[in-house]
């Protein structure tokens, strides 16, 4: 399958030109880039015809991979799968829920392949996972019942190649939030709902409409948020900006219907003894009425 590429940038070159060119049954034959020269350097390494003109690019093509911004993808995609051509998006496919739906139908209409490069879906050790987890029957008969995520990266480092100015005004979320989101989905099953907060009583008030409290965590650069956050969660274990920590000397159990007592720590062995108080005189002598 001849593949064009759209994009010029690190990422393109590192990790979609060397793949695509690479791969067996898929050959990399074009490119096309915002900046024609960059877009002809790029080609020059590969073997691949570098374009200006996009719908001659298309037309050379049978499958697209893109390594752009999102608002740059999204009208693009749009383009080539009215052309017909089967796309490899990145993530996320745009930041307008507007676009992606209008991409979306573009897709459908037009009868082609699309999938999003979601790197970790990838990987070799990553899908034996999946497999396994999907061979269980996953979240519906005896694979997980629930499960957290935290994905944390450096692209916003001042000398990551990655820090782009989309990345700078989205934020990790719009950045590697799609990842995480992504493999959820494949161990847990889709995403059947998303929930916002207004601010920071919100949020607290929303942990806290539960029936159980074994474990919350709060992730914030605010200490005050931080410290009020942690105390009026309803949890036996609240972890600030760390996860899945568990020091043997740290009391653990449960608030609500998470449980009752505590393990671990000299609080333990409380539940497990009984008080008495002796109260003595030592004195030869008798004491008050005695």
């Amino acid at each position: 399958m001849r593949f064009g590429l759209v994009g010029t940038g690190y990422w393109a070159q590192v990790a979609h030109a060397p793949a695509l060119a690479s791969t067996p049954g898929a050959e990399l034959t074009a490119v096309w880039g915002r900046d024609p020269a960059a877009a002809a350097a790029l080609a020059a390494t590969c073997g691949a015809a570098a374009h200006q003109d996009i719908d001659v690019f298309l037309a050379s093509v049978d499958a697209v991979a893109f390594a752009v911004p999102p608002h740059v993808q999204a009208p693009l995609a749009i383009r080539a799968a009215q052309a017909g051509k089967h796309l490899l998006l990145e993530k996320p496919v745009t930041i307008s829920v507007d676009d992606a739906d209008r991409l979306a139908a573009a897709v459908e209409e037009a009868g082609v392949a699309s999938i999003v490069f979601f790197t970790w879906r990838f990987n070799t050790e990553i899908r034996a996972w999946l497999t396994d987890e999907q061979a269980r029957g996953g979240w519906s008969r005896e694979g997980w019942s629930g499960g957290a995520a935290v994905w944390l990266g450096t692209s916003l480092q001042p000398d990551s190649p990655f820090n782009t100015p989309w990345r700078r005004e989205k934020g990790g979320l719009w950045d590697v939030g799609p990842h995480v989101v992504s493999l959820l989905w494949a161990s847990l099953g889709p995403v059947v709902s998303v929930t916002r907060f207004s601010d920071v009583d919100d949020a607290i008030k929303i942990a806290n409409d539960t029936l159980y409290g074994l474990g919350a965590g709060v992730w914030t650069r605010d200490i005050n948020v931080a410290y009020r956050a942690g105390r009026a969660i309803k949890a036996g274990r609240v972890w600030t900006n760390s996860y899945h920590l568990y020091p043997a000397h740290a009391a653990f159990g449960g608030y609500k219907q998470s449980g009752i007592g505590r393990e671990n720590h000299k609080m333990m062995l409380d539940h497990y003894q009984q008080t008495k108080n002796l109260l003595v005189s030592y004195s030869p002598k008798a004491l008050g009425f005695f």
